[in-house]
């Protein structure tokens, strides 16, 4: 009679409390922590392969497709991407590399140098277009197919249509130099843990960014 009583009554059920195991392969700390060292290891082959000073175009091309391959779980390794990405790219990568690293040289030079008021303006203004440039032009080279000066022109295309993300960049790239330079002057022991990490891990910060400015353009690709 009991159960006749009950029947059809929905009884409350008792909650499993699952505990999550931060330390699970499966884990978002682990998967953030795999990211981590990925990227640490992409920056130390790109310190290494960039020693010739000519490659470090190629080198900076190789670690956007690493990086980026790495963070969506792409199979085939970071060292074997990397270098598969080196190879493929150093060509196209190394001439973009020759304008950026003279351009780069000769605005260098002009601020330690050209100490003159009325070179202020342009400076600044070649500058900025500049970094708008190279924030954009290897994640270019590692993403799309196409011609040196057609890379080129996009990256100020994208820098310029893509303010926002283009601004988010330059803020991550400041946070990180600012980071340098404090630990250089006030905490000399973290220098060596932030060098290790280094633009590899910028790279790895600016990924998110990167694909959402190419992600109309990657769809009408497939399509």
């Amino acid at each position: 009679r009991a159960s006749s009583c009950h029947s059809g009554v929905a009884l409350p059920q008792r909650r499993e409390h699952r505990s999550v195991n931060f330390l699970s392969p499966d884990s978002k700390f682990m998967q953030e922590l795999r990211n981590l060292t990925d990227a640490i290891w992409i920056n130390i082959l790109m310190v290494v392969t960039s020693i010739p000073i000519v490659t470090v175009g190629a080198a900076i091309t190789a670690a956007h497709d690493a990086n980026r391959r790495a963070l969506q779980g792409e199979a085939g390794g970071v060292t074997r991407n990397y270098f598969k990405a080196f190879r493929a790219n150093f060509a196209k990568s190394t001439a973009l590399w020759a304008v950026f690293g003279i351009t780069g040289a000769a605005l260098a030079y002009a601020w330690v140098a050209l100490q003159i008021t009325p070179l202020l303006v342009p400076k600044i203004g070649l500058t900025l277009v500049w970094i708008i440039g190279f924030e954009w032009v290897f994640a270019l080279q590692a993403r799309f197919e196409n011609t040196v000066g057609r890379t080129l022109a996009n990256a100020f295309v994208f820098g310029i249509s893509h303010i926002l993300l283009t601004v988010g960049m330059i803020v991550l790239d400041a946070i990180w130099v600012g980071l340098l330079a404090a630990c250089w002057f006030l905490f000399p022991q973290g220098l060596f843990l932030l060098v290790v990490m280094g633009y590899g891990t910028m790279i790895l910060c600016h990924i998110p960014l990167l694909e959402r400015g190419f992600a109309q353009y990657l769809k009408s690709g497939e399509e």
